[in-house]
């Protein structure tokens, strides 16, 4: 099944840490390396943690009805789960929660407003009735929470997938700058760091969390929850934009496809949002239940590259793109990505061949958004598999380039062998030299494959 998904589009991997044991997420993890072994191309594999779930307790016969009008009482130790002592065994909600804060319950099926408090209780009026079940999730919207985003089971999951080999770990519910700070010390340059935005507290230090941050995930479930629904798509723009002003991969996930765990065809709303999302300029789009127990993965897998590459092709995404292309920066290793993707056009080259060592050189080409694909060649292994969520890359890992004239031979075959170019083409190279160091975007050449 992994290799069918892959050949029906799938760039990256998630490991969802959610759910599974360390056991069911290593052998998943040795069956993707082998099948990059197999098709010899490299696959990203993503660590997904679960982060901090606050969640309610045990409930006096396993749920209760929350009337609208009525007041709960919520407390911090004990509590009988009945309507006066209702368990919420998390002290730094208690003491961060004031007067007029909501909490909401079970991904906001039941809404509760603060109404008075004290060091173990919070007494809340029902805004919005519903059922309260056993272990249900608690969001605090309007809150920053004294949390720190790993909890133990976070760093044992995270010290295990670095161990295994992931390639990117995603960091659940991030509030504030100061949290990618946290993880980083702990990631160090072992895997790239994917911010998950999925509270409003993030929204307010996005830049600060995007400049520390290897990538962004819209997280639309949770952030759906903690800010109205007619915000999101709104918030779901600013942040592809701010991420492709900054250069940085940003995935768009959650419900993409989500009829199509139980059904072999989305709604035609659900395949909007998914062309919504390439038209924003997002880099990936993510599956998440239609593939890991869902009826139809290959179909929903397939069907989002059918959508993606449709998208791509319409006449008005061109002109889309090009309105929010962001501005260049006054640096010759920017100036240099935005020629290429520029000439690349004019002499109708088929493809941009980008050396990198570091995957900086063909993310500052992909901010651009050239009409033509990205053949990324880089000596890393891990920076090939990276760069599977950068948008229009297609990675491959070759060994160092000592010379010009090796540089200009590898970017010919590999070119050809790969299917982007024939013989008489022109293709467009960019390459940083001295070879094999970071950061040194500074040369760009127009080659012509043998005719």
């Amino acid at each position: 099944m992994l290799k069918t998904l892959f050949l029906a589009g799938v760039d990256t991997f998630r490991l969802n840490f959610s759910h599974g044991s360390h056991a069911d997420h290593a052998a998943v993890h040795a069956s993707i390396r082998a099948l990059e072994g197999e098709v010899g191309r490299p696959i990203g594999i993503l660590l997904d943690l679960q982060g901090p779930k606050i969640r309610v307790g045990t409930i006096l016969d396993g749920k209760l009805m929350a009337v609208t009008g009525e007041t709960l009482r919520f407390v911090l130790n004990g509590g009988d789960g009945d309507k006066s002592s209702i368990p919420l065994p998390h002290p730094e909600i208690f003491e961060a929660v004031l007067p007029g804060d909501d909490l909401l319950i079970d991904d906001g099926r039941v809404r509760v407003r603060v109404a008075a408090l004290g060091a173990d209780f919070i007494d809340a009026k029902v805004i919005a009735g519903g059922v309260i079940s056993n272990r249900k999730g608690v969001n605090l919207p309007g809150t920053v929470l004294d949390l720190s985003p790993l909890t133990k089971k976070d760093r044992a999951d995270l010290d295990f997938g670095l161990k295994l080999g992931v390639d990117w770990v995603a960091l659940s519910f991030v509030q504030k700058a100061s949290d990618m700070i946290e993880a980083r010390a702990l990631v160090g340059d072992r895997a790239g760091l994917v911010a998950k935005i999925e509270k409003p507290s993030a929204l307010e230090q996005i830049t600060d969390i995007i400049r520390l941050s290897d990538a962004v995930m819209v997280a639309r479930g949770d952030l759906g929850v903690e800010i109205p629904h007619e915000d999101v798509p709104g918030r779901q723009k600013e942040l592809v934009r701010a991420c492709r002003l900054a250069g940085k991969p940003v995935i768009v996930a959650t419900q993409m496809l989500d009829s199509m765990v139980s059904s072999p065809a989305p709604t035609r709303a659900e395949a909007s949002d998914v062309a919504t999302a390439i038209y924003d300029g997002a880099d990936a789009v993510m599956l998440s239940a239609e593939s890991a127990t869902g009826s139809f993965a290959k179909e929903a897998v397939e069907m989002m590259d059918r959508i993606i590459s449709r998208t791509e092709q319409h006449k008005l995404y061109g002109s889309i793109i090009a309105a929010s292309e962001p501005e260049i920066e006054r640096t010759p290793p920017h100036a240099i990505a935005s020629a290429a993707a520029d000439i690349a056009v004019t002499i109708d080259a088929p493809v941009i061949v980008a050396f990198t060592s570091s995957g900086t050189t063909a993310a500052r080409i992909a901010a651009n958004r050239p009409a033509v694909p990205i053949l990324a060649i880089t000596p890393d292994i891990d920076v090939s598999r990276r760069l599977g969520l950068l948008w229009g890359a297609h990675s491959l890992w070759a060994e160092n380039i000592h010379s010009y004239e090796e540089m200009v031979e590898q970017a010919c075959s590999r070119a050809a062998a790969e299917g982007f170019a024939a013989r008489g083409q022109f293709i467009v190279v960019v390459a940083g030299i001295p070879f094999a160091q970071a950061g040194t975007t500074n040369n760009l050449r127009i080659v012509q494959l043998d005719a």
